[in-house]
């Protein structure tokens, strides 16, 4: 009876280019207009946050904008939906490419 192993010759041929197949889905590069910027942004603080202001509030995470040629802080917030429809809030980001960092704005669906 024949068994067989995953440590065979062609196992480390294998494996990289499952690696390299994974590193071709991360994204390559920013979408055209974007700043694209070499810093990585700092680790995004933790804040409290008290009782929304009102039924229907959702909250705002912060983070960090890029301002004047610096990181600087933006404090989270209550926000009421823009219109009724508008129900979730996806938070913005920061998405690293070959070039460097660059933010995506959060958005209601």
């Amino acid at each position: 009876m024949s068994r067989r192993t995953t440590t065979g010759p062609g196992w480390p041929r294998v494996t990289l280019l499952g690696v390299l197949a994974i590193a071709a889905c991360a994204p390559a590069y920013a979408p055209a207009g974007v700043e694209v910027l070499a810093r990585r942004p700092p680790a995004e603080r933790v804040e409290v946050r008290g009782g929304p202001p009102g039924l229907g509030y959702v909250w705002i995470n912060g983070h960090y904008a890029w301002q004047r040629g610096d990181y600087l802080w933006v404090g989270g917030r209550w926000e009421a939906p823009p219109q009724p429809r508008y129900r979730h809030w996806t938070s913005g980001h920061w998405v690293h490419v070959r070039q460097g960092w660059y933010w995506v704005e959060g958005r209601w669906h």
